[in-house]
């Protein structure tokens, strides 16, 4: 027994079949963020933060962090995997200090991994890590209390809130889903 084909299914099909298989239309056109095309957010600590990318569907924010010789940044969690890339300076978990990202590393963090991260203090010159962040990160205090929890929406909030506090411009930063 052979059923009929819905005429609305039918005229779907040959739309989809008409098309090329290759895109040949620019639906969704790249986007770039150079080096220079967003201000970093200082914390008033020597560290400081470029937000590039985020993804607020997907619960993904991705940055350049900037941190300088000796510093020491608070126990934290993530609820999500994590990607780092190296691009300047050294920097190492207090948990595993045998493992030291230089420029060109590459980290993988699985979801709850407790760690501190530093950079050595005999260094010189800034450490300068691409991260990109799925979900949150949980700060804690030194008994393990949560202090702060920072996400992809909060993290976009606090960015566009320093950048507009100075009057810096932040329109190249990508955001998917607001």
């Amino acid at each position: 027994m052979t059923s009929a084909i819905p005429p609305a299914l039918a005229e779907f099909a040959a739309k989809m079949a008409a098309k090329p298989i290759i895109p040949t239309d620019a639906d969704a056109p790249t986007l770039h963020v150079g080096l220079d095309d967003l201000p970093f957010a200082e914390a008033g600590d020597g560290s400081a933060i470029q937000l590039l990318h985020v993804d607020l569907n997907q619960g993904l924010w991705i940055s350049n962090t900037r941190l300088p010789p000796g510093y020491k940044v608070v126990r934290h969690f993530h609820t999500g995997l994590v990607y780092a890339v190296t691009h300047k300076g050294r920097w190492y978990y207090a948990e595993t200090p045998e493992a030291v990202s230089s420029p060109g590393s590459y980290l993988f963090e699985p979801a709850g991994s407790t760690h501190t991260l530093m950079t050595p203090a005999d260094q010189e010159g800034d450490t300068l890590v691409w991260f990109a962040i799925y979900g949150a990160n949980v700060n804690l205090d030194d008994e393990g209390k949560v202090v702060s929890v920072i996400d992809a929406r909060r993290a976009l909030e606090l960015y566009r809130g320093y950048c507009d506090a100075l009057g810096l411009n932040y329109d190249k930063l990508i955001v998917v889903g607001e």
